[in-house]
Protein backbone atom coordinates (compact mmCIF):
# COMPACT_ATOMS: atom_id res chain seq x y z
CA UNK A 1 0.00 0.00 0.00
CA UNK A 2 1.53 3.37 -0.89
CA UNK A 3 3.24 5.54 1.99
CA UNK A 4 1.05 8.91 2.92
CA UNK A 5 1.95 11.17 1.00
CA UNK A 6 5.11 13.53 2.27
CA UNK A 7 4.74 17.20 2.73
CA UNK A 8 6.91 20.04 2.12
CA UNK A 9 6.51 24.03 3.40
CA UNK A 10 5.17 26.11 0.59
CA UNK A 11 6.07 29.69 0.74
CA UNK A 12 3.66 32.67 -0.68
CA UNK A 13 5.01 36.08 -0.96
CA UNK A 14 2.68 39.25 -1.66
CA UNK A 15 4.13 42.04 -4.42
CA UNK A 16 6.45 43.68 -1.79
CA UNK A 17 8.28 40.56 -1.28
CA UNK A 18 6.15 40.06 2.60
CA UNK A 19 5.24 36.21 3.80
CA UNK A 20 1.59 35.93 3.93
CA UNK A 21 0.70 32.24 4.32
CA UNK A 22 2.57 28.95 4.27
CA UNK A 23 0.92 26.04 3.58
CA UNK A 24 1.46 22.30 2.58
CA UNK A 25 1.85 20.70 -0.80
CA UNK A 26 1.94 17.28 -1.41
CA UNK A 27 4.33 15.52 -3.02
CA UNK A 28 3.56 13.45 -6.06
CA UNK A 29 1.87 10.62 -4.51
CA UNK A 30 0.87 7.41 -7.01
CA UNK A 31 -2.08 7.53 -8.91
CA UNK A 32 -4.57 4.84 -9.78
CA UNK A 33 -5.57 5.22 -13.94
CA UNK A 34 -8.57 4.75 -15.62
CA UNK A 35 -7.15 2.14 -18.09
CA UNK A 36 -5.33 -0.33 -15.02
CA UNK A 37 -8.63 -0.48 -13.35
CA UNK A 38 -10.15 -1.38 -17.33
CA UNK A 39 -7.54 -3.87 -18.22
CA UNK A 40 -7.92 -5.43 -14.29
CA UNK A 41 -11.61 -5.92 -15.03
CA UNK A 42 -11.39 -7.51 -18.42
CA UNK A 43 -8.67 -9.55 -17.15
CA UNK A 44 -10.45 -10.53 -13.81
CA UNK A 45 -13.76 -11.66 -15.91
CA UNK A 46 -11.29 -13.70 -18.54
CA UNK A 47 -9.94 -15.29 -15.25
CA UNK A 48 -12.84 -16.19 -13.41
CA UNK A 49 -14.61 -17.79 -16.47
CA UNK A 50 -12.46 -21.06 -16.25
CA UNK A 51 -10.87 -20.73 -12.99
CA UNK A 52 -12.95 -22.11 -9.89
CA UNK A 53 -12.00 -20.28 -6.66
CA UNK A 54 -9.56 -23.17 -4.88
CA UNK A 55 -11.78 -23.27 -1.62
CA UNK A 56 -15.04 -23.72 -3.96
CA UNK A 57 -12.48 -26.89 -5.85
CA UNK A 58 -11.69 -28.39 -2.14
CA UNK A 59 -15.47 -28.34 -1.01
CA UNK A 60 -17.02 -29.75 -4.10
CA UNK A 61 -13.91 -32.49 -3.75
CA UNK A 62 -14.59 -33.09 -0.08
CA UNK A 63 -18.80 -33.28 -1.12
CA UNK A 64 -17.62 -35.73 -4.10
CA UNK A 65 -15.78 -37.95 -1.57
CA UNK A 66 -18.68 -38.37 0.91
CA UNK A 67 -21.71 -38.59 -1.53
CA UNK A 68 -23.36 -41.74 -1.23
CA UNK A 69 -26.00 -41.41 -4.08
CA UNK A 70 -24.61 -42.83 -6.68
CA UNK A 71 -26.37 -40.20 -9.49
CA UNK A 72 -25.35 -37.45 -7.32
CA UNK A 73 -21.64 -38.25 -6.82
CA UNK A 74 -21.35 -38.85 -10.90
CA UNK A 75 -22.83 -35.16 -11.51
CA UNK A 76 -20.38 -33.89 -8.70
CA UNK A 77 -17.63 -35.77 -10.63
CA UNK A 78 -18.42 -34.24 -13.81
CA UNK A 79 -18.40 -31.17 -12.09
CA UNK A 80 -14.68 -31.38 -11.08
CA UNK A 81 -13.74 -32.66 -14.48
CA UNK A 82 -14.97 -30.44 -16.42
CA UNK A 83 -13.63 -27.52 -14.12
CA UNK A 84 -10.06 -28.79 -14.32
CA UNK A 85 -10.59 -29.11 -18.37
CA UNK A 86 -11.41 -25.47 -18.38
CA UNK A 87 -8.74 -24.48 -16.14
CA UNK A 88 -5.75 -26.32 -18.18
CA UNK A 89 -7.90 -25.23 -21.42
CA UNK A 90 -8.64 -21.90 -20.67
CA UNK A 91 -12.81 -21.69 -21.72
CA UNK A 92 -15.22 -20.98 -19.71
CA UNK A 93 -16.97 -23.10 -16.95
CA UNK A 94 -20.13 -22.90 -17.89
CA UNK A 95 -21.75 -21.43 -21.44
CA UNK A 96 -23.90 -18.86 -19.39
CA UNK A 97 -20.54 -17.03 -18.66
CA UNK A 98 -23.05 -14.90 -16.64
CA UNK A 99 -23.88 -10.67 -15.61
CA UNK A 100 -20.82 -8.99 -14.54
CA UNK A 101 -21.71 -8.10 -11.02
CA UNK A 102 -19.21 -5.08 -10.04
CA UNK A 103 -18.80 -3.77 -6.68
CA UNK A 104 -15.89 -1.05 -5.82
CA UNK A 105 -14.83 0.13 -2.75
CA UNK A 106 -13.54 3.74 -3.37
CA UNK A 107 -10.75 4.75 -1.45
CA UNK A 108 -12.14 8.73 -0.17
CA UNK A 109 -8.15 9.61 -0.19
CA UNK A 110 -7.34 7.64 -3.54
CA UNK A 111 -5.71 9.50 -6.56
CA UNK A 112 -6.97 9.08 -9.75
CA UNK A 113 -7.22 10.44 -13.38
CA UNK A 114 -10.69 9.23 -14.44
CA UNK A 115 -12.16 11.57 -16.30
CA UNK A 116 -15.17 8.72 -16.89
CA UNK A 117 -17.79 7.91 -14.72
CA UNK A 118 -17.32 4.76 -12.65
CA UNK A 119 -20.18 3.21 -14.47
CA UNK A 120 -18.93 3.70 -18.08
CA UNK A 121 -15.23 2.88 -16.85
CA UNK A 122 -16.26 -0.56 -15.48
CA UNK A 123 -18.29 -1.16 -18.37
CA UNK A 124 -15.24 -0.58 -21.06
CA UNK A 125 -13.49 -3.48 -18.51
CA UNK A 126 -16.77 -5.91 -19.31
CA UNK A 127 -17.02 -5.27 -22.71
CA UNK A 128 -13.19 -5.94 -23.35
CA UNK A 129 -13.23 -8.82 -20.82
CA UNK A 130 -16.29 -10.57 -22.63
CA UNK A 131 -15.13 -9.71 -26.46
CA UNK A 132 -11.33 -10.99 -26.33
CA UNK A 133 -10.91 -13.46 -29.43
CA UNK A 134 -8.66 -16.68 -27.85
CA UNK A 135 -11.83 -16.78 -25.33
CA UNK A 136 -14.78 -15.28 -26.16
CA UNK A 137 -17.37 -15.03 -23.15
CA UNK A 138 -21.27 -15.80 -24.13
CA UNK A 139 -23.25 -11.90 -24.04
CA UNK A 140 -26.18 -12.42 -22.24
CA UNK A 141 -27.65 -8.48 -20.89
CA UNK A 142 -30.28 -7.79 -22.75
CA UNK A 143 -30.87 -3.73 -22.50
CA UNK A 144 -34.60 -3.46 -22.89
CA UNK A 145 -36.10 -5.94 -19.72
CA UNK A 146 -39.75 -5.39 -20.42
CA UNK A 147 -39.41 -4.28 -24.48
CA UNK A 148 -37.62 -6.06 -27.61
CA UNK A 149 -35.04 -7.91 -24.86
CA UNK A 150 -32.21 -6.65 -27.46
CA UNK A 151 -28.98 -7.64 -26.55
CA UNK A 152 -26.43 -5.81 -26.02
CA UNK A 153 -23.68 -8.04 -27.68
CA UNK A 154 -20.95 -7.31 -25.20
CA UNK A 155 -22.66 -8.46 -21.97
CA UNK A 156 -22.84 -4.83 -20.56
CA UNK A 157 -24.02 -2.33 -18.73
CA UNK A 158 -22.45 -4.54 -15.60
CA UNK A 159 -24.05 -4.52 -12.46
CA UNK A 160 -22.27 -1.67 -10.45
CA UNK A 161 -22.33 -1.13 -6.82
CA UNK A 162 -19.74 1.65 -5.15
CA UNK A 163 -18.67 1.91 -1.92
CA UNK A 164 -16.58 4.71 -0.86
CA UNK A 165 -14.26 3.66 2.11
CA UNK A 166 -11.58 4.95 4.03
CA UNK A 167 -8.03 4.84 2.72
CA UNK A 168 -5.75 5.63 -0.87
CA UNK A 169 -6.69 2.55 -2.77
CA UNK A 170 -9.46 0.71 -4.88
CA UNK A 171 -11.15 -2.49 -4.19
CA UNK A 172 -12.67 -4.54 -6.64
CA UNK A 173 -14.89 -7.66 -6.38
CA UNK A 174 -15.75 -9.07 -10.09
CA UNK A 175 -17.93 -11.61 -10.03
CA UNK A 176 -20.19 -13.38 -12.79
CA UNK A 177 -23.22 -14.27 -12.17
CA UNK A 178 -25.40 -16.62 -14.02
CA UNK A 179 -28.94 -16.44 -14.82
CA UNK A 180 -30.21 -20.31 -13.41
CA UNK A 181 -28.94 -19.10 -9.65
CA UNK A 182 -29.78 -15.09 -10.03
CA UNK A 183 -33.42 -16.28 -10.89
CA UNK A 184 -33.89 -18.06 -7.40
CA UNK A 185 -33.04 -14.88 -5.48
CA UNK A 186 -35.93 -14.35 -2.68
CA UNK A 187 -36.71 -11.45 -0.34
CA UNK A 188 -39.30 -11.91 2.27
CA UNK A 189 -39.87 -9.26 5.47
CA UNK A 190 -40.28 -11.21 8.63
CA UNK A 191 -41.51 -10.41 12.02
CA UNK A 192 -38.85 -9.66 14.45
CA UNK A 193 -39.50 -12.60 16.26
CA UNK A 194 -39.59 -14.56 13.42
CA UNK A 195 -36.99 -17.21 12.05
CA UNK A 196 -34.46 -17.15 9.77
CA UNK A 197 -33.13 -20.29 9.57
CA UNK A 198 -36.79 -21.66 8.91
CA UNK A 199 -37.41 -19.03 5.96
CA UNK A 200 -34.53 -20.31 4.37
CA UNK A 201 -35.06 -23.48 4.66
CA UNK A 202 -38.33 -23.40 3.38
CA UNK A 203 -37.62 -21.08 0.66
CA UNK A 204 -34.58 -23.60 -0.58
CA UNK A 205 -36.77 -26.48 -0.33
CA UNK A 206 -39.21 -24.85 -3.10
CA UNK A 207 -36.12 -23.45 -5.51
CA UNK A 208 -35.96 -26.49 -7.62
CA UNK A 209 -32.82 -27.94 -8.86
CA UNK A 210 -32.31 -24.55 -11.53
CA UNK A 211 -29.53 -23.19 -9.77
CA UNK A 212 -27.50 -26.37 -10.50
CA UNK A 213 -26.39 -27.15 -6.60
CA UNK A 214 -24.39 -27.73 -4.76
CA UNK A 215 -23.44 -24.41 -4.52
CA UNK A 216 -23.37 -21.50 -1.72
CA UNK A 217 -25.95 -19.86 -0.22
CA UNK A 218 -25.97 -16.06 0.60
CA UNK A 219 -27.71 -14.54 3.16
CA UNK A 220 -28.53 -11.14 4.21
CA UNK A 221 -30.28 -10.16 7.25
CA UNK A 222 -31.31 -6.91 8.24
CA UNK A 223 -30.90 -3.05 6.88
CA UNK A 224 -34.07 -2.98 4.58
CA UNK A 225 -34.57 -4.62 1.53
CA UNK A 226 -32.47 -3.11 -0.75
CA UNK A 227 -29.54 -3.34 1.57
CA UNK A 228 -30.21 -6.99 2.76
CA UNK A 229 -30.34 -8.08 -0.75
CA UNK A 230 -26.82 -6.58 -1.32
CA UNK A 231 -25.68 -8.40 1.68
CA UNK A 232 -26.39 -11.50 0.74
CA UNK A 233 -24.56 -10.87 -2.68
CA UNK A 234 -21.73 -9.74 -0.96
CA UNK A 235 -21.90 -12.87 1.44
CA UNK A 236 -21.25 -15.29 -1.55
CA UNK A 237 -17.90 -14.07 -2.00
CA UNK A 238 -16.47 -14.67 1.53
CA UNK A 239 -14.30 -17.61 1.86
CA UNK A 240 -15.60 -21.13 1.63
CA UNK A 241 -14.65 -22.30 5.61
CA UNK A 242 -18.12 -24.34 6.66
CA UNK A 243 -15.78 -27.56 6.89
CA UNK A 244 -13.20 -25.33 9.43
CA UNK A 245 -16.11 -24.18 12.00
CA UNK A 246 -18.03 -27.18 12.11
CA UNK A 247 -14.46 -28.65 13.20
CA UNK A 248 -14.19 -25.81 15.57
CA UNK A 249 -17.40 -25.25 16.24
CA UNK A 250 -20.12 -21.80 16.10
CA UNK A 251 -18.80 -19.16 18.51
CA UNK A 252 -21.30 -16.91 17.69
CA UNK A 253 -25.25 -16.38 16.71
CA UNK A 254 -24.14 -15.86 12.64
CA UNK A 255 -22.20 -19.15 13.08
CA UNK A 256 -24.88 -20.89 15.20
CA UNK A 257 -27.48 -19.99 12.56
CA UNK A 258 -24.98 -20.63 9.12
CA UNK A 259 -24.75 -24.13 10.64
CA UNK A 260 -28.57 -24.61 11.49
CA UNK A 261 -29.38 -23.80 7.94
CA UNK A 262 -26.17 -25.89 6.18
CA UNK A 263 -27.21 -28.80 8.04
CA UNK A 264 -31.01 -28.73 7.66
CA UNK A 265 -30.95 -28.04 4.04
CA UNK A 266 -28.60 -30.74 3.49
CA UNK A 267 -31.28 -32.89 5.50
CA UNK A 268 -33.74 -32.00 2.86
CA UNK A 269 -32.06 -34.58 0.68
CA UNK A 270 -31.82 -32.57 -2.55
CA UNK A 271 -28.60 -33.30 -3.78
CA UNK A 272 -26.75 -32.62 -6.77
CA UNK A 273 -28.66 -31.81 -9.68
CA UNK A 274 -31.38 -32.34 -7.71
CA UNK A 275 -30.83 -35.86 -8.17
CA UNK A 276 -31.23 -36.84 -4.35
CA UNK A 277 -28.33 -36.78 -2.03
CA UNK A 278 -26.31 -36.32 1.21
CA UNK A 279 -25.13 -32.62 0.22
CA UNK A 280 -27.05 -29.68 -1.75
CA UNK A 281 -24.59 -26.90 0.34
CA UNK A 282 -21.52 -26.66 0.46
CA UNK A 283 -21.81 -23.45 2.93
CA UNK A 284 -23.80 -20.79 4.01
CA UNK A 285 -22.84 -17.28 4.48
CA UNK A 286 -24.52 -14.92 6.36
CA UNK A 287 -23.93 -10.69 6.52
CA UNK A 288 -26.04 -8.58 8.73
CA UNK A 289 -26.70 -4.95 9.62
CA UNK A 290 -28.88 -2.84 12.06
CA UNK A 291 -32.70 -2.51 10.87
CA UNK A 292 -35.87 -0.76 11.96
CA UNK A 293 -37.11 -2.25 15.57
CA UNK A 294 -40.57 -2.97 13.25
CA UNK A 295 -38.80 -5.36 10.54
CA UNK A 296 -36.79 -8.34 9.89
CA UNK A 297 -35.70 -8.09 6.22
CA UNK A 298 -34.10 -11.36 4.76
CA UNK A 299 -32.49 -11.90 1.18
CA UNK A 300 -31.43 -15.28 0.20
CA UNK A 301 -29.18 -15.10 -3.03
CA UNK A 302 -27.92 -18.57 -4.24
CA UNK A 303 -24.98 -19.08 -6.10
CA UNK A 304 -24.58 -22.32 -8.40
CA UNK A 305 -21.59 -24.91 -9.19
CA UNK A 306 -20.48 -22.05 -11.38
CA UNK A 307 -19.08 -19.95 -8.57
CA UNK A 308 -17.07 -17.22 -10.31
CA UNK A 309 -15.19 -14.82 -8.24
CA UNK A 310 -12.15 -12.51 -7.20
CA UNK A 311 -10.71 -9.87 -5.76
CA UNK A 312 -7.93 -7.13 -6.68
CA UNK A 313 -6.37 -3.81 -5.08
CA UNK A 314 -5.54 -1.07 -7.31
CA UNK A 315 -2.69 1.31 -5.61
CA UNK A 316 -1.44 3.11 -8.09
CA UNK A 317 1.52 0.62 -9.35
CA UNK A 318 -0.60 -0.66 -12.16
CA UNK A 319 -3.53 -3.00 -12.73
CA UNK A 320 -3.74 -6.04 -11.01
CA UNK A 321 -2.13 -9.64 -11.82
CA UNK A 322 -3.83 -13.02 -11.33
CA UNK A 323 -2.05 -16.03 -10.50
CA UNK A 324 -3.11 -19.28 -11.88
CA UNK A 325 -4.08 -21.86 -9.66
CA UNK A 326 -1.87 -25.02 -9.06
CA UNK A 327 -3.63 -27.94 -11.20
CA UNK A 328 -2.56 -30.21 -8.54
CA UNK A 329 -5.72 -28.74 -6.26
CA UNK A 330 -8.41 -30.71 -8.60
CA UNK A 331 -9.01 -34.40 -7.74
CA UNK A 332 -7.90 -36.85 -10.29
CA UNK A 333 -11.35 -38.37 -11.54
CA UNK A 334 -11.94 -41.00 -14.35
CA UNK A 335 -15.49 -40.91 -15.96
CA UNK A 336 -15.00 -43.86 -17.54
CA UNK A 337 -16.12 -46.56 -15.21
CA UNK A 338 -19.59 -45.07 -14.65
CA UNK A 339 -19.95 -44.58 -19.00
CA UNK A 340 -19.06 -48.28 -18.67
CA UNK A 341 -23.14 -48.83 -17.27
CA UNK A 342 -24.37 -46.20 -19.34
CA UNK A 343 -27.04 -47.26 -22.00
CA UNK A 344 -26.54 -45.64 -25.79
CA UNK A 345 -29.06 -44.22 -27.46
CA UNK A 346 -29.11 -43.49 -31.16
CA UNK A 347 -30.82 -39.64 -31.48
CA UNK A 348 -31.48 -40.64 -34.98
CA UNK A 349 -34.01 -43.44 -34.22
CA UNK A 350 -35.71 -42.26 -31.63
CA UNK A 351 -38.82 -44.64 -31.98
CA UNK A 352 -41.81 -45.24 -29.61
CA UNK A 353 -40.10 -48.35 -28.13
CA UNK A 354 -36.75 -46.84 -27.30
CA UNK A 355 -38.39 -43.62 -25.82
CA UNK A 356 -41.03 -46.03 -23.90
CA UNK A 357 -37.58 -47.79 -22.38
CA UNK A 358 -35.87 -45.03 -20.48
CA UNK A 359 -36.67 -45.11 -16.84
CA UNK A 360 -35.77 -42.16 -14.70
CA UNK A 361 -32.15 -42.47 -13.03
CA UNK A 362 -30.81 -44.22 -15.77
CA UNK A 363 -27.73 -43.25 -17.28
CA UNK A 364 -27.79 -42.52 -21.04
CA UNK A 365 -24.71 -41.84 -23.69
CA UNK A 366 -26.33 -40.26 -26.65
CA UNK A 367 -25.34 -39.78 -30.11
CA UNK A 368 -27.21 -39.13 -33.67
CA UNK A 369 -28.75 -35.40 -34.60
CA UNK A 370 -29.37 -32.91 -31.69
CA UNK A 371 -31.68 -29.25 -32.06
CA UNK A 372 -30.84 -26.74 -30.10
CA UNK A 373 -33.34 -24.31 -28.56
CA UNK A 374 -34.57 -22.35 -25.68
CA UNK A 375 -36.54 -19.41 -24.63
CA UNK A 376 -36.65 -17.02 -27.68
CA UNK A 377 -36.74 -20.23 -30.31
CA UNK A 378 -39.64 -21.66 -28.51
CA UNK A 379 -41.84 -17.93 -28.36
CA UNK A 380 -40.76 -17.28 -32.27
CA UNK A 381 -42.11 -21.03 -32.77
CA UNK A 382 -45.15 -21.18 -31.17
CA UNK A 383 -45.69 -17.81 -33.01
CA UNK A 384 -45.17 -19.21 -35.92
CA UNK A 385 -47.98 -22.52 -35.30
CA UNK A 386 -49.83 -19.86 -34.63
CA UNK A 387 -50.19 -18.81 -38.25
CA UNK A 388 -49.92 -21.97 -39.32
CA UNK A 389 -46.58 -21.97 -41.02
CA UNK A 390 -43.88 -24.71 -40.97
CA UNK A 391 -41.68 -24.42 -38.76
CA UNK A 392 -37.56 -24.06 -39.87
CA UNK A 393 -36.61 -27.48 -38.84
CA UNK A 394 -38.47 -30.70 -38.74
CA UNK A 395 -38.63 -31.78 -35.33
CA UNK A 396 -40.71 -35.19 -35.73
CA UNK A 397 -39.17 -38.07 -34.01
CA UNK A 398 -36.24 -35.50 -32.76
CA UNK A 399 -34.76 -34.35 -29.69
CA UNK A 400 -34.02 -30.71 -28.60
CA UNK A 401 -31.48 -29.69 -26.11
CA UNK A 402 -32.40 -26.14 -24.29
CA UNK A 403 -29.00 -25.10 -24.71
CA UNK A 404 -27.18 -21.44 -25.34
CA UNK A 405 -23.44 -22.06 -26.33
CA UNK A 406 -20.66 -20.10 -25.97
CA UNK A 407 -18.75 -19.41 -29.57
CA UNK A 408 -16.33 -21.43 -30.89
CA UNK A 409 -12.06 -20.54 -30.78
CA UNK A 410 -9.74 -22.00 -33.13
CA UNK A 411 -10.96 -25.93 -34.41
CA UNK A 412 -13.75 -26.33 -31.74
CA UNK A 413 -17.42 -27.58 -32.90
CA UNK A 414 -18.51 -25.51 -30.71
CA UNK A 415 -17.54 -23.29 -26.91
CA UNK A 416 -19.27 -24.82 -24.09
CA UNK A 417 -22.70 -26.01 -23.79
CA UNK A 418 -24.31 -27.01 -21.26
CA UNK A 419 -28.25 -27.01 -20.69
CA UNK A 420 -30.05 -23.76 -19.29
CA UNK A 421 -33.10 -24.34 -16.84
CA UNK A 422 -36.09 -26.29 -18.43
CA UNK A 423 -39.08 -25.00 -16.20
CA UNK A 424 -38.52 -21.76 -18.75
CA UNK A 425 -39.66 -24.18 -21.31
CA UNK A 426 -42.78 -25.87 -19.67
CA UNK A 427 -45.71 -23.54 -21.25
CA UNK A 428 -44.47 -23.92 -24.64
CA UNK A 429 -43.98 -27.89 -24.21
CA UNK A 430 -48.01 -29.36 -24.75
CA UNK A 431 -47.72 -27.16 -27.97
CA UNK A 432 -44.51 -28.63 -29.40
CA UNK A 433 -44.65 -31.87 -28.50
CA UNK A 434 -48.27 -31.70 -29.91
CA UNK A 435 -47.69 -30.24 -33.01
CA UNK A 436 -43.75 -30.99 -33.76
CA UNK A 437 -43.75 -34.90 -33.36
CA UNK A 438 -40.61 -34.08 -30.84
CA UNK A 439 -39.87 -37.27 -28.63
CA UNK A 440 -36.95 -35.92 -26.34
CA UNK A 441 -36.10 -32.77 -24.41
CA UNK A 442 -32.36 -32.48 -23.14
CA UNK A 443 -32.11 -29.52 -20.28
CA UNK A 444 -31.62 -29.34 -16.34
CA UNK A 445 -33.46 -29.31 -13.18
CA UNK A 446 -37.10 -30.24 -12.76
CA UNK A 447 -40.29 -30.08 -14.75
CA UNK A 448 -43.40 -28.26 -13.59
CA UNK A 449 -46.53 -30.06 -13.36
CA UNK A 450 -47.44 -28.66 -16.87
CA UNK A 451 -44.67 -30.02 -18.82
CA UNK A 452 -45.07 -33.51 -16.77
CA UNK A 453 -48.71 -33.75 -17.62
CA UNK A 454 -47.29 -33.14 -21.81
CA UNK A 455 -44.56 -35.18 -21.39
CA UNK A 456 -46.91 -38.15 -20.37
CA UNK A 457 -50.05 -37.17 -22.60
CA UNK A 458 -47.26 -37.48 -25.25
CA UNK A 459 -45.25 -39.91 -24.56
CA UNK A 460 -42.00 -38.35 -24.41
CA UNK A 461 -39.08 -38.09 -22.49
CA UNK A 462 -37.00 -35.47 -20.47
CA UNK A 463 -33.04 -36.23 -19.93
CA UNK A 464 -30.68 -33.89 -18.17
CA UNK A 465 -27.52 -32.95 -19.05
CA UNK A 466 -25.27 -31.61 -16.26
CA UNK A 467 -25.11 -28.03 -14.89
CA UNK A 468 -21.82 -26.70 -14.54
CA UNK A 469 -20.59 -28.57 -16.47
CA UNK A 470 -20.37 -27.02 -19.96
CA UNK A 471 -16.97 -27.65 -21.73
CA UNK A 472 -16.96 -31.18 -20.45
CA UNK A 473 -20.51 -31.39 -22.62
CA UNK A 474 -19.01 -29.50 -25.48
CA UNK A 475 -16.45 -31.95 -26.16
CA UNK A 476 -19.17 -34.60 -26.74
CA UNK A 477 -20.78 -32.31 -29.82
CA UNK A 478 -18.43 -32.75 -33.25
CA UNK A 479 -20.21 -31.00 -35.89
CA UNK A 480 -22.87 -28.12 -35.07
CA UNK A 481 -24.61 -25.08 -37.86
CA UNK A 482 -27.01 -22.47 -37.02
CA UNK A 483 -30.00 -23.57 -38.90
CA UNK A 484 -33.02 -20.95 -37.81
CA UNK A 485 -33.41 -17.78 -36.23
CA UNK A 486 -30.05 -16.88 -36.56
CA UNK A 487 -30.58 -13.19 -35.62
CA UNK A 488 -31.32 -14.56 -31.89
CA UNK A 489 -27.34 -15.47 -31.06
CA UNK A 490 -26.52 -17.71 -28.96
CA UNK A 491 -30.47 -18.41 -28.76
CA UNK A 492 -30.91 -19.66 -32.76
CA UNK A 493 -31.54 -23.26 -33.55
CA UNK A 494 -28.20 -24.88 -34.34
CA UNK A 495 -27.92 -28.70 -35.85
CA UNK A 496 -25.61 -30.65 -33.67
CA UNK A 497 -23.85 -33.88 -34.02
CA UNK A 498 -23.03 -35.52 -31.02
CA UNK A 499 -21.31 -38.76 -29.87
CA UNK A 500 -21.59 -40.02 -26.35
CA UNK A 501 -23.38 -37.25 -24.81
CA UNK A 502 -23.47 -37.79 -20.69
CA UNK A 503 -27.05 -37.41 -20.07
CA UNK A 504 -29.52 -38.59 -16.88
CA UNK A 505 -33.09 -39.82 -17.54
CA UNK A 506 -35.46 -37.09 -15.66
CA UNK A 507 -38.69 -38.12 -16.78
CA UNK A 508 -39.98 -40.98 -18.66
CA UNK A 509 -43.24 -41.35 -20.51
CA UNK A 510 -45.28 -42.02 -17.70
CA UNK A 511 -44.62 -38.52 -16.21
CA UNK A 512 -42.85 -40.36 -13.38
CA UNK A 513 -39.65 -37.68 -12.03
CA UNK A 514 -36.44 -38.22 -11.03
CA UNK A 515 -36.57 -34.94 -9.31
CA UNK A 516 -39.41 -35.84 -7.08
CA UNK A 517 -38.27 -39.13 -5.91
CA UNK A 518 -34.98 -39.04 -5.99
CA UNK A 519 -34.72 -36.21 -3.30
CA UNK A 520 -37.51 -37.85 -0.97
CA UNK A 521 -35.48 -40.94 -0.77
CA UNK A 522 -32.27 -38.96 0.66
CA UNK A 523 -34.34 -36.59 2.37
CA UNK A 524 -33.57 -37.08 6.57
CA UNK A 525 -34.28 -35.49 10.00
CA UNK A 526 -31.06 -33.55 10.98
CA UNK A 527 -29.56 -34.53 14.22
CA UNK A 528 -30.45 -32.02 16.87
CA UNK A 529 -27.88 -29.85 18.12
Amino acid sequence: MPQSPVVAPLEYRDGGGTDVIHCQEPSAMPVIREDDLIASIAEALQYISYFHPQDFVRAMSAAWEREENPGAKQAMAQILVNSRMCALGRRPICQDTGAANIHVKYGVEAKTDFKRGLQEICDEGTRQGYLRDENPLRASVVVDPFGARKNSGDNTPCMLTVEMVPGDTIEVEVAAKGGGSENKSKFTTLNPSGSVADWVVETVETLGAGWCPPGILGIGVGGNADKSMALAKAALSEPIDMAELLRRGPANRTEELRVEIYERVNALGIGAQGLGGVTTVLDVKVKSFPTHAASLPVGLIPNCAATRHVHFTLDGSGPATFTPPDVSDWPEILLDQASAHATRIDLDNLTDEVVGSLTPGQTLLVSGTLYTGRDAAHKRMIDMLDRGEPLPVDLKGRAIYYVGPVDAVGDEAIGPAGPTTSTRMDKFTDRILGETGLKVMIGKAERGPAALEAIAKHKAAYLIAVGGAAYLVSKAIKEARPVAFQDLGMEAIYELRVEDMPVTVAVDTEGNSIHKTGPAAWRRVPEPA
